[in-house]
């Protein structure tokens, strides 16, 4: 007999508000942390814009492969218990940034960091579908990722201040933020009830070991959610130098562009997905989130013509930026139901690892992708851009379907 994911049961109500409070807190640390790091590393500790770049991106490229085994280990330990561990493991790779002065030690805690991040999102997703009932994973995921945003906005703000500064006690300053914030975390975490874990011995559905890596339907549609994730860099680092190549929009356009975003996800991500309640409805938001990506792209690619005026580029740049934002709530939306649909309930956090790889893949090769595409081919390269973005969208209907006929744990869904 399979081991399954016990139901929710109604002592889990006030789950989702504990898991948006542990959310909040460690996207207020993010916020900051991802404002000023790249300025310290390269101001403080002294590295090279190379050596940055090779470093984070070797370190995505490692967490997007310890997300897996990590998530196995929550359904083997218990989702709260590997949440817990992670999130402390996390603050205290934060922590360690403050002693490095060389390339070699901040290429090891950089890799640390991002394996506790990946780990730590797998696991707190199969915490998730420990808690909240089946029908209201999308909504309440609708919720944290609201709330995630407004936490980036509000630590960007403690980041800004430190970048004002820009002393070296500033900077120290949100890095131990950051780690508090993770400790924090995992106090919130610590209050929510513990989810029963999958028995050493137990049999599960689809064998043992790494049983994604053989779900080849499930392998498929990870892949075109990976492709669509690739739009992550677009508002952080090709919009921006775009905007300083190609157009003649203003200097805090970039920063305009980006409250834009967060305003937008923070008020409406949970009113768009509450439209999305089974796979049909989920690939057809991926569906109409291509079509909007594409419109995007093509709204972008008119900014380099010549003759706009800087308040006519920035208009431009602002409708672009809200059909980019449009797509993003509908991908997301659609991606939440589809990764818990198809996964076996004894194998979530695997299932949520391997899905989630996406992300630390989108960000080790979308920037190199972004800069390729836009900067070099210009108008033809969002255009391209969107017409990627576009075909792997579509292509997410046939392959959801062909998951719920053959995958080992599908439990998906129609309506």
């Amino acid at each position: 007999m399979p081991v399954l994911s016990p139901r929710p049961t109604p002592t889990h109500r006030a789950a989702p508000r504990v898991l948006a409070a542990a959310q909040l807190a460690n996207s207020i640390g993010d916020g900051a942390f991802y404002t000023c790091s790249a300025l310290y590393f390269s101001q403080v500790v002294g590295l090279s814009a190379e050596q940055i770049g090779l470093g984070l991106t070797t370190a995505w490229g490692v967490g997007s492969l310890a997300g897996v085994p990590l998530g196995q280990l929550a359904d083997r330990q218990g989702p709260r218990r590997t949440a817990l561990l992670l999130a402390l493991a996390t603050g205290a790779t934060v922590a360690a940034f403050l002693f490095i002065r060389s390339f070699v030690p901040f290429l090891v805690a950089a890799c640390l960091y991002t394996t506790a991040q990946c780990g730590l999102a797998a696991a707190r997703q199969a915490l998730l579908a420990g808690l909240v009932e089946p029908s209201e994973r999308t909504g309440v995921l609708a919720r944290l990722q609201a709330t995630l945003n407004a936490g980036l906005a509000v630590g960007a703000a403690f980041g800004g201040l430190a970048l004002h500064a820009g002393t070296r006690a500033a900077y120290l300053a949100v890095f131990a933020l950051d780690a508090v914030c993770f400790l924090v975390c995992a106090l919130i975490l610590y209050r929510l009830p513990r989810v029963p874990h999958v028995p050493p011995g137990a049999t599960v559905r689809g064998g043992t070991g790494l049983a994604v890596l053989r779900d080849r339907p499930y392998v498929l549609v990870t892949l075109l959610n990976a492709i669509l994730l690739l739009r992550l860099p677009l508002l952080s680092l090709a919009l921006p130098l775009w905007i300083a190549q190609r157009t003649e929009a203003p200097d805090w356009t970039v920063s305009a562009l980006f409250v834009l975003n967060t305003l937008a996800v923070t008020l409406f991500q949970v009113r768009v997905a509450r439209k999305v309640t089974g796979t049909a409805t989920a690939t057809r938001a991926v569906r109409r989130s291509g079509l909007v990506m594409l419109a995007s792209c093509a709204v972008f690619a008119t900014t380099a013509l010549s003759g706009l005026s800087p308040w006519s580029a920035l208009a431009v740049l602002t409708l672009g930026a809200a059909l980019q934002v449009a797509a993003e709530m509908q991908h997301s939306a659609g991606a939440w139901q589809i990764s818990f649909s198809l996964a076996p309930p004894d194998r979530i956090g695997q299932y949520q690892g391997f899905f989630g790889s996406g992300i630390p893949v989108a960000r080790t090769l979308g920037p190199a992708l972004a800069t390729t595409l836009l900067i070099t081919f210009g108008p033809a390269g969002w255009l391209l851009l969107g017409a990627v973005l576009l075909a792997a969208a579509t292509a997410m209907t046939p392959a959801v379907r062909r998951a719920e006929r053959v995958s080992p744990g599908s439990a998906a869904t129609r309506p």
